[in-house]
Order: C-alpha cells, then structure tokens, then sequence
C-alpha cells in the first residue's frame, strides 16, 4: 500500500487524523489518532496517593493497594520503570496478589527477561487458576522465549475455555504457526467464519486472514469510531497484528514501519505496544544475523579465492625465470 511506502521514508504524518484518495491507490499518509498525554484526573491521583502514601497511619494492606494504584497509573503514562518500583513494593506489603504477578511477567516478557518472566505468571496462576490474563500472557512469554510447544498447549487450553473470543484465536494462531503453520492457518479461517458477533477482534482476524482488505479495514475504523482514545487503541491493535503479518511474510521494511505505527498513539498499557518492541528486536536481530552471514560468506569467497590468485603468480614467476 502507498501509506506504508511513504511510512517507511519518513513522511511526516498529520495528528489529526487522516486523509485518503478518490482512486484505490491506498492511504496518503498513515491513518493516525492524536497520541495519548497524561490527563488533568492522572494527575490528580498521582498527586493525591504520593500524598496518601506519606501518612504514617496507612495500614500494609491499604499501602499495598496504593502502590498497586500508583502503578497502573504510572505503567499507563509510559513510565514503566516507576510503575515496576511500585509494583514490587505492593507484593513486598501483600505478596498474594495474582494481578501484580501477571503484569510483572509481561514487563519481564517485554524485555525479554523470559525466566523472570515464567516465574512471575507462574505465580500468577498459582494464586489464581482462573486468571485469564496471566494465562494467555504466559503463552506469549513462552512464544516469544521460544518454546513454541509449550506455549501453543497453554494457548489452546486458552482458546478452549472461551472460544468466541477474537484475541484468544489471533494468538493461538500467531503461536500455531510456528508449530503447523498449515493447521494453523485452516483452523483460524474456521474460527473466523463461525464468529457470532462484531466484535473488534474479528476484524482484525479478518485483515490477518486477507478476507478483508486493508483500506477496508482501516475505512471501518475511521467511520465507526467517534472517540480519540478508541481510535487510538484500535489502530495500536491494527497496525501491530498488520506488522506481524508483513514480518511472518519476511517483508521486514513494512514491519518495521508498522510496529512504530502501533507505538506511535502511546497507548502503553495495551500489550500490542508492549510486545512492538520485543517484535523489532527480534527483526533488527535476525537483520544483524543475516548481514553477519553475508560477512563470512564474503570473506569465505575471498579466502578461497586467495590461494588461485598466489598460484597464478607464481606460475608467471616460473615460466619468466624458464624464459631467461
């Protein structure tokens, strides 16, 4: 498409919204929400429980709670590294809580810490069984460390207990590809077919599957959705799962470009923008394992290379000394 042909070198993209052409020829630029800033009521309750947390009188449970508050709110401005602080001083008062065990392990996740990552949504799910979260972002962290088997068990168990869900059937794909990508693929265009209702998520299984175009896609989004923070936190979904498509499809560029695309409305608590990070890492890794593969092969080629060139010469050398 145009748009992510003009993404990739660099146009800069209007805050506005958007604007598209008469013809079929794709986007002018990169559909686009304004990015999300801290409100005047995040404000107010940062401000209010440093406050709270200064009182003495506060008990370890009502402390642990607070913590556990400031945190979110610190995780949903970007401020992760602060959000963690909190996060661990809210177990350190109150160690059972399964939610502050699930977060950790995707902070763990995102920065590819992926045993730190097993233990805490290990213990997530010790404290509650019933956790959905901990669960599917187990089988991410699993996924993205690699052990494919196991994540795609955990997915499937995850797929199992509610079926209808859109999101549970994109992962158990994303994972089912790198165990049967044929099985993979036949059973979400199935899951995508019996859907029931029009949920978001089905739309973007939908554009993941190519049964829906991109321009459709995004169309839809741009005329159903009224609100900046909606807008904001769909296109951080699309432009993530499109990148995951490209990437799957080895078009790196177009990857690339779509993962910042989904980090640019600075929805940060949403893991679509989590995991854009630990995405490029994985493609500026395989790009620098590529490059470092080029190298060698290069010098491969001149190595064996050397000993014909030393060979003609000293054959010129014996033939000028017989001449003489």
């Amino acid at each position: 498409m145009n748009w992510i042909r003009i993404a990739l070198v660099g146009v800069v993209m209007a805050l506005s919204g958007c604007a598209s052409t008469n013809n079929t020829s794709g986007w002018v630029s990169p559909p686009m929400a304004v990015p999300l800033q801290a409100s005047i009521q995040q404000e107010i309750q940062l401000s209010r429980l440093d406050q709270l947390l200064l009182r003495p009188d506060v008990d370890d449970i009502t402390r642990a709670k607070m913590f556990y508050e400031r945190g979110l709110i610190n995780d949903s401005l970007g401020l992760r590294d602060l959000a963690r602080v909190d996060f661990t001083q809210s177990l350190n008062l109150k160690p059972d809580q399964s939610d502050v065990f699930n977060i950790l392990g995707v902070y763990y996740t995102q920065n590819t810490d992926f045993d730190g990552a097993y233990e805490a949504l290990d213990s997530a799910l010790e404290l509650d069984p019933k956790n959905q979260f901990a669960e599917r972002n187990l089988a991410i962290a699993l996924y993205y460390g690699e052990r494919y088997d196991q994540a795609y068990e955990i997915a499937r168990k995850h797929y199992n207990d509610a079926p209808t869900d859109p999101y549970r059937a994109i992962w158990l794909y994303w994972i089912g590809l790198e165990v049967d990508p044929l099985v993979a693929t036949e059973e979400f265009k199935v899951q995508y077919q019996k859907r029931t209702d029009d949920d978001f998520g089905w739309d973007l299984a939908g554009v993941i599957l190519k049964e829906t175009t991109e321009d459709e896609f995004f169309k839809k989004i741009l005329t159903t959705t009224r609100n900046n923070v909606a807008l904001a936190e769909k296109l951080t979904e699309g432009y993530f799962y499109l990148a995951k498509g490209y990437q799957h499809e080895g078009d790196y560029p177009s990857a690339i470009a779509l993962y910042k695309l989904a980090m640019a409305g600075n929805v940060y608590e949403f893991v679509e923008h989590r995991y854009s990070f630990v995405e490029l890492g994985k493609i500026y890794q395989s790009l620098r394992e590529l490059q470092e593969q080029k190298i060698k092969e290069q010098q491969a080629l001149e190595a064996k290379e050397a000993p014909v060139s030393d060979s003609s010469e000293k054959e010129v050398l014996k033939e000028e000394a017989l001449a003489e």
